[in-house]
């Protein structure tokens, strides 16, 4: 197994919950009406996802290098409520809601303020080198598991 952990991270730590993201509103995610374009939330959510599994101590180049395990999205549920707009100062929210045998579970939210923009429901799947599902190493649930939601 590859050394999948971050020197300047310990592993297993507890982080506050949710994950919190912030994001700068620019002129290249937004459409001709200065209001940001839709596909674009999905790269928001993607940048906070990455975030937190490096704040997890996660080393997901040493993963892909090594034994060329990725994490792909499998399934995403997103609800757009209110836009946001050129300037704004926004934050994605992200918990970690069920880690299966070779998929992740994430709730994200994205809020300017406390007002809620955007909400989504994300599915992870681990793949191998060759694309088939792979169990999430141990090493990666021991990382994520004390950050996983307890409802």
């Amino acid at each position: 197994m590859a050394k999948i952990m971050g020197n300047d991270t310990e592993a297993g730590r507890t982080m506050p919950e949710p994950h919190r993201f912030p994001v700068q509103v620019y002129w290249e995610d937004t459409d001709a009406a200065g209001i940001v374009y839709y596909a674009n939330y999905l790269r928001f959510l993607e940048r906070a996802r990455s975030d937190l599994v490096r704040a997890a101590g996660i080393d997901q180049a040493a993963l892909l290098y090594s034994e060329g395990i990725v994490f792909p999205v499998r399934r995403c549920e997103i609800d757009y409520l209110q836009p946001a707009r050129l300037d704004d100062k926004i934050q994605v929210r992200t918990q970690i809601k069920n880690l299966g045998g070779a998929s992740m579970d994430m709730d994200q939210d994205i809020h300017r303020g406390e007002e809620a923009l955007v909400r989504a429901k994300v599915r992870l799947a681990c793949i191998g080198p060759t694309g088939r599902p792979r169990r999430l190493p141990a090493a990666v649930r021991a990382a994520l598991s004390d950050i996983v939601r307890r409802d």
